[in-house]
């Protein structure tokens, strides 16, 4: 594809303030089904409220299902939908990503591959795989192609890859992908996987196109989540000392949950983005 060949850029009239709700507003997802990983907590609980608000049948893919049963109480009693699901899904365990998919049945219209684990000690997923490459990568793709069939039978499925501006940390290092041969980083582990998620949703808007199936990957801003929660003490404040700065200096804000959860909603739903 040349320069001259890019399709023209889409702009709305939204900004950092924006909510999901906001975003699906008019929005009618009637119909529709929506599997959103890691929904019980972070952007995870915002972006499946605005699905189900807009009449979406969600599901919420959740290691802690004590978690998932009171997310899905909270966003029945908001949405006024009594159909909200709660199903088990590891990430880090594929045995868990194919009992997911071989319960699946059905078209599936949304897959929204929000979960995740940022700057984790060394460790490694169930098969024996670095737990940010296996766990943000590796079981979205295996949830992702698991779901395919299903996916393609919807007609006009859309996948949402969250990433993170912490791509740029690092490439994927294929040489050496699990940290075998170089020094671990919290950091450039994080970061591969973040390109992995990237590189993802390119791919798979590639191959899959002729399913009517596309994928996007989304930066959804600063939050303050527990994602963090592997950071030390001290990592935490010399966060929020940044985050302050930044601030003053007009570079960015932090967003809300609501705020933060409104680009994997919109890239879901936009009629903008249809195809």
């Amino acid at each position: 594809m040349t320069q001259h060949d890019q399709p023209p850029r889409i702009t709305t009239g939204y900004d950092d303030t924006t909510t999901a709700l906001q975003v699906v507003d008019g929005v009618d997802l009637a119909g529709k089904r929506a599997v959103v990983t890691g929904g019980s907590s972070g952007i995870g609980v915002e972006t499946a409220r605005a699905l189900a608000h807009a009449g979406a049948q969600v599901t919420l893919a959740v290691r802690d299902l004590a978690a998932g049963e009171r997310t899905k109480n909270d966003i029945e009693r908001t949405s006024g939908r009594n159909d909200v699901d709660v199903l088990f899904l590891d990430l880090g365990d594929l045995a868990t990503v194919d009992a997911f998919v071989a319960g699946w049945t059905g078209p599936l219209d949304i897959l929204i591959n929000n979960a995740g684990v940022m700057d984790a000690p060394r460790g490694t997923t169930k098969q024996g795989w670095e737990t940010h490459f296996g766990t943000n990568h590796l079981g979205h793709f295996a949830l992702a192609t698991g779901l395919h069939p299903a996916l393609a039978s919807a007609g006009g499925a859309r996948i949402v890859s969250v990433a993170s501006a912490g791509h740029g940390v690092s490439p994927v290092v294929f040489d050496d992908v699990f940290f075998e041969r170089r020094e671990y980083t919290p950091n450039g582990a994080y970061g591969q996987s973040k390109t992995a998620n990237v590189l993802f949703a390119v791919e798979a808007t590639r191959r899959w196109a002729a399913d009517g199936i596309t994928a996007n990957a989304v930066m959804p801003g600063v939050i303050a989540t527990n994602l963090s929660r592997h950071w030390t003490a001290e990592q935490r404040a010399e966060a929020e000392v940044q985050v302050k700065q930044a601030e003053s200096a007009g570079n960015f804000r932090m967003k809300s949950t609501e705020e933060g959860a409104a680009t994997s909603v919109f890239v879901a739903t936009s009629p903008l983005l249809a195809g």
